[in-house]
């Protein structure tokens, strides 16, 4: 047994622990960065990079067989399944390599592989082979996919969105099981290069979306181009040698069993901290087994210890977790200097097509904190010029401030250049600009802004300005 002390124990070399690592060394270099698994974070290897290379090979197929509504007749269209997710893993390990040659740059004797787990409040067992007793802690150990067993039933034929990137070919068809943000992109890219696809929801939420007339307008428009059904009830899955079986009651309450080649399940995600032995330590946890702490310090119920990025589940985005890491690495470095550290007016996007965002404080929140006291602006974008243009004229924006400062509170939107627009209105948002300030900004002609304009002259009338 080795035994090691530090200043500083970093358990993951996810996005939150590398952030976190590169800030903590600005003020110890007494630091143990653990890692069980292989290096390169989750977006790069199964997340946000390879999900957004297939949706681009779908929007490139997708824009073929659309080609007409420009008058260009487009012939011969053929997807070369095996080709698409070829270049997928090959651009996905260009951008994990990117990742793992960052981390090979920190310093070797930082560095401990093997799992780890609590024997007490400063002690940590890796593996079977080191003792670290350290005098603070940063948990970033991430999260994982999360489905019910009764998925298992389906053996080799399930799916998770970790594994459709090493598919040798694109399956004939598949049942996606939760439409979140990873089971719409990845169900309607697939749909789109020719996979028989259907989306199956047991809640009736679609991607977070909380404004009932988006939501429908989303649900209608998706389900022109595959089967989305947000309020099921899966009864059974069996598997057959060359497929899955799957019984449901629909959203009419019909009996409905079908086959598919594969199922994917995109039930949500679980923060990796079941075997942490978390219950060795006097860690305050919730109801979820996570750790109560500060959102603002990510310091925990015990002051040495702290969490950050996915393994929280407060924010599980790229750019969140790489601001907690940043903010839990240097209150660890500093400790007891625990400062407030970086946080940013929020953004979502959700890269489907049309594109689903969401900035500031979302509408229940905003609901909670003004009650009646906020008023909403809008646009639809099927007769915006520039939209109309591109035909890419779907959508809805809504803008929300409040009725007595006319400050910009947030913003949901489904609709085109949604990623480019969210970072505008979040821009605008965290510098608390009014609805005045922000009509007082330049808007070119033609361009897609133009009906983020439309939405905030709507914003003022009700607003009475």
């Amino acid at each position: 047994m080795n035994f090691k002390e530090v200043d500083v124990a970093i358990i993951g070399t996810g996005t939150a622990g590398m952030s976190a690592y590169r800030a903590a060394k600005e003020f110890t270099d007494s630091i143990a960065l653990i890692e069980a698994g292989d290096y390169g974070t989750t977006c790069a290897r199964v997340g946000c990079m390879p999900s957004k290379l297939l949706i681009a090979a779908a929007e490139a197929a997708h824009h073929a067989h659309q080609a007409d509504i420009f008058g260009v007749n487009v012939s011969g269209i053929k997807v070369d399944g095996a080709k698409v997710l070829e270049r997928v893993r090959s651009e996905r390990d260009r951008f994990v390599g990117f990742v793992i040659e960052a981390v090979e740059g920190f310093d070797a004797k930082h560095k401990v592989k093997g799992y780890a787990r609590f024997v007490d409040d400063h002690t940590l067992l890796i593996d079977d082979h080191t003792q670290i007793k350290a005098k603070r802690i940063v948990i970033a150990t991430g999260s994982r996919p999360h489905f019910a067993d009764l998925f298992y039933e389906a053996g080799e034929k399930l799916l998770i969105n970790d594994d459709v990137f090493e598919l040798e070919d694109l399956p004939k068809s598949l049942a996606v099981f939760g439409p979140g943000v990873i089971g719409l992109e990845l169900g309607q890219a697939l749909s789109r290069l020719g996979v028989e696809v259907k989306v199956f929801g047991r809640s009736g939420s679609l991607a977070g979306i909380q404004d009932p007339t988006i939501k429908d307008y989303a649900q209608a428009t998706f389900n022109k181009e595959f089967v989305l059904d947000l309020d099921t009830d899966l009864k059974r899955i069996s598997k057959f040698d060359d497929g899955v079986e799957v019984e449901y009651i629909n959203e009419k309450g019909l009996s409905v069993t079908e086959r598919f080649e594969y199922i994917l399940a995109a039930t949500g995600r679980k923060a990796n901290l079941d075997n942490l032995n978390l219950s060795l330590t006097s860690l305050e946890l919730d109801g979820r087994g996570t750790p109560v702490f500060d959102d603002k310090t990510m310091q925990t119920s015990c002051n040495h210890i702290f969490i950050a990025g996915d393994s929280n589940a407060f924010l599980p985005l790229l750019h969140e977790a790489a601001d907690e890491g940043k903010t839990a690495g240097a209150n660890a470095g500093r400790y007891p200097d625990v400062q407030a550290g970086l946080r940013r007016a929020g953004i979502a996007v959700a890269f489907t097509d049309p594109q689903i965002a969401s900035m500031g404080l979302s509408l229940v929140q905003i609901e909670q904190a003004y009650g009646v006291n906020f008023a909403v602006g809008e646009v639809s974008f099927e007769g915006q010029g520039r939209s109309r243009v591109m035909a890419k004229n779907q959508g809805i924006l809504k803008v929300y401030a409040d009725k007595h400062s006319g400050e910009f509170l947030g913003a949901e939107m489904f609709g085109p250049a949604a990623e480019h627009i969210a970072h505008l209105l979040s821009w605008a948002i965290q510098q608390r600009l009014t609805v005045a300030e922000i009509l007082d900004m330049p808007f070119y002609h033609p361009v897609i802004e133009e009906g983020v304009r439309t939405a905030f002259r709507d914003l003022a009338s009700n607003l009475n300005i």
